[in-house]
């Protein structure tokens, strides 16, 4: 009952907020005294759960090369052959629900209150939204954004300087906090100003990796970085919008979805099914079904509609689906506690504590299994995963990529694209997609594959999304159009 009270308080609360609204809009907010900020902050959590949690974690899904189109459906096939540009609208939706909803939601409850607990909240939640937003689009609005008629063509600020800007919010910030009592009706982390700062060092140490591998001023912020990973004041379990439940109107928006479309769109992509193969992970159970002869059949990458073409008729039954029903009323995550884990392993490996690196890169594996509800068992044991099997360090930090990459699937799909950007782990093959079909044996397990039909002008894999139709129409200046190989600034390599 709890978790429909806060849905219908959310969805109350949206109703009279102004979430279609244009971000170069003021919020229409009621001035009735009834919705106070305490009210309208978990209307903004909602909206970032949403955006991230639904067409985002969809899309990065198929860029992490999690998801494929199966072969029997026709949904998702831009997202697939990687066919998109400004006119398909990938992120639209996304823009709108983080600007005209949480960042506007959070701009009005930091305008209406002093309590220094609630502010901090507001600007940790608020950096998370522009993490986001920077991560798919690099350059946004920021500096001049949210001001609503007072400037209806806001500019676009570079994604350094949007990291930078936030970093610095959070700062101020925490510098701020006094002994306040959170007064906002918080479901994402029940009002724990110590949870708020632990999320708020977790995504200072995520936006630093990003920094350093940018190569911006690379050397503060190793610093930073491992002082944080020091400090080891991160958030407890996992930073997650649980409100879901198995009710009509109450599933998880990205299984409601794919439930109202009445088709199966998602099987498993062949790279994920290969890796988890390779290294007798059971978790490959977890959302991924059999296919009709009872094996486990990664599709290729961008194969479907090319299948013909190399000398087979692909079906349904021959590929391993996405298994819908552990999504059903499954949280959105913000920040997982394995991802955490591997961040604080990989800080350590690169710049600190070597055994520190191998007990965290363990912690992170056993998150995930716990998170999933499963024994880890002697899976650490195994050679392909087992840290001390590692020749070197290079290796190790490998290691730690690619089970974080295996980690974050079904769980923060978002997260898992962004760092494969960032890390160029896992690997991309040098193989076809159509020579990897005929002879997997000049494929590495877990390696990427360019999709075999590719719309991308450059070739290779998604490297961002175009920037929002709605934004071209209504803000002059937005920034030239980029192509999906445009890359984002920390995507350096």
């Amino acid at each position: 009952m709890k978790k429909i009270y806060l849905l219908l308080t959310i969805a109350a609360v949206l109703s009279l907020s102004s979430c279609n609204l244009d971000i170069n809009d003021d919020p229409n907010y009621p001035s009735s005294s009834d919705v106070t900020p305490d009210l309208v902050f978990p209307a903004a959590e909602n909206a970032v759960a949403a955006a991230v949690g639904d067409a985002m974690f969809n899309y990065s899904g198929f860029f992490a090369q999690y998801f494929e189109q199966r072969p029997e459906a026709n949904q998702y096939n831009n997202e697939a052959e990687l066919n998109i540009d400004e006119s398909t609208n990938l992120f639209d939706r996304c823009y709108r629900t983080l600007y005209a909803g949480a960042l506007a939601d959070i701009k009005d409850v930091m305008d209406r209150t002093e309590n220094t607990s609630d502010l901090f909240a507001c600007t940790v939640l608020r950096a998370y939204a522009f993490q986001v937003l920077v991560d798919n689009l690099d350059q946004v609005p920021y500096t001049e954004a949210l001001q609503g008629n007072a400037n209806t063509n806001p500019v676009w600020d570079k994604g350094e300087d949007v990291y930078k800007g936030v970093l610095a919010e959070i700062d101020a910030a925490e510098a701020a906090l006094e002994a306040d009592p959170m007064t906002l009706t918080d479901p994402l982390l029940n009002k724990n100003v110590s949870q708020w700062r632990g999320f708020a060092n977790a995504l200072r140490l995520r936006m630093y990796l990003r920094l350093i591998d940018g190569g911006i001023n690379a050397g503060e912020y190793q610093n930073k970085a491992l002082a944080l990973v020091n400090a080891n004041d991160f958030f407890t379990g996992d930073v997650a919008w649980d409100v879901y439940n198995n009710s009509e109107g109450q599933y998880n928006p990205w299984y409601d979805v794919a439930r109202a479309l009445g088709t199966k769109n998602h099987v498993a992509s062949y790279p994920i099914v290969s890796y988890y193969l390779d290294t007798n992970d059971p978790r490959i159970s977890y959302a991924i079904m059999q296919n009709e002869a009872g094996e486990y059949v990664g599709q290729i990458p961008g194969a479907k509609t090319v299948y013909k073409s190399w000398g087979v008729d692909w079906k349904n039954k021959d590929v391993s689906a996405i298994d819908y029903t552990n999504a059903m009323f499954a949280p959105i995550y913000l920040f997982t506690q394995s991802e955490l884990q591997f961040l604080i392993a990989e800080t350590q490996l690169r710049w600190g504590n070597k055994a520190a690196a191998k007990d965290a890169y363990e912690a992170g594996v056993q998150a995930d299994f716990a998170s999933r509800g499963m024994s880890v068992g002697a899976f650490l044991n195994g050679n392909r995963v087992n840290w001390d099997a590692q020749a070197s360090d290079a290796n190790r930090l490998n290691l730690i990529y690619m089970q974080k990459w295996a980690a974050l699937f079904y769980r923060d799909h978002m997260e898992a694209w962004s760092e494969v950007r960032r890390t160029d782990v896992p690997a991309t093959s040098a193989a076809t997609g159509k020579q990897i079909f005929e002879d997997p044996s000049v494929y590495t397990p877990g390696q990427m594959i360019v999709p075999a039909l590719n719309y991308i002008q450059a070739g290779g894999l998604c490297k961002r999304v175009p920037y929002p139709s709605t934004a071209r129409q209504l803000n002059k200046n937005t920034p030239a159009a980029k192509l999906l190989s445009d890359r984002v600034f920390w995507d350096a390599k």
